[in-house]
C-alpha cells in the first residue's frame, strides 16, 4: 500500500509540473524570463524543478505563482480526473479515442461565429477548458462523452453533430500525422 501511495504521490508530481508547464506555455514565457519578470521570486532552477517534478511546490508558493500567472490556483492543479487517467493508462496498452476520428474546434473562428448556437457551444467550451485545464485558446478536441453533450445543445444526434460543426465553419482542418 505504501509503494502505491508513493507512486501516486509522483504521479501527482509530474502532473502538477506539466500543469505549471503548460501555463507557462500559454504564456508563452521561457524560464529564464518567469525569473526576470518575478524579479527572482521564482528561480528558473527552482521552476524547472516543479515541472519536471524533481521538487515538489509548497501550496503558499503554487498561491504565488498563479498570482503571477494570473490564473485561479486550481488551474495549476490537476483534477483527479488527469490523476486517474495517469493510472488508468499505465495499466492499458491501447487507448481506443485514438482510434476515432477526432474532432477539433477552432475557438477563433467559434469567437467570430455569428451562428445563433454559437453562445451556447463557447460557453459549453469553456466549462469543458476549466474541466480539462486547457487554456491555450486556439483549438479543443472534443472527446466521445463532449460530443454527446454537444450534439444534445446544438439539437443533432452524436452521428450528426461533427457534419453539424463543419457546417457551421468551426471545425479545425484535420492535420495529418
Amino acid at each position: 500500500m505504501e509503494k502505491d501511495s508513493e507512486d501516486q504521490d509522483k504521479a501527482y508530481r509530474i502532473l502538477v509540473g506539466e500543469r505549471i508547464r503548460s501555463i507557462r506555455k500559454q504564456k508563452r514565457l521561457s524560464l529564464q524570463e518567469v525569473e526576470s519578470r518575478s524579479e527572482a521570486e521564482f528561480k528558473a532552477s527552482v521552476l524547472g524543478a516543479y515541472e519536471r517534478a524533481d521538487r515538489a511546490i509548497s501550496v503558499p508558493r503554487l498561491q504565488r505563482l498563479a498570482i503571477f500567472y494570473n490564473v485561479p490556483v486550481d488551474q495549476l492543479l490537476p483534477g483527479e480526473d488527469a490523476l486517474n487517467e495517469l493510472t488508468e493508462s499505465s495499466f492499458s496498452s491501447t487507448d481506443s479515442d485514438l482510434n476515432d476520428r477526432s474532432i477539433v474546434i477552432d475557438l477563433t473562428k467559434l469567437s467570430d461565429s455569428k451562428a445563433p448556437e454559437s453562445a451556447v457551444i463557447d460557453r459549453y467550451l469553456k466549462i469543458i477548458q476549466v474541466k480539462r485545464q486547457d487554456f491555450n485558446g486556439r483549438v479543443l478536441t472534443i472527446r466521445r462523452d463532449d460530443l454527446q453533450a454537444l450534439a444534445a445543445i446544438i439539437g443533432t444526434t452524436v452521428e450528426e453533430a461533427p457534419q453539424r460543426l463543419d457546417d457551421l465553419n468551426l471545425l479545425r482542418d484535420a492535420i495529418s500525422s
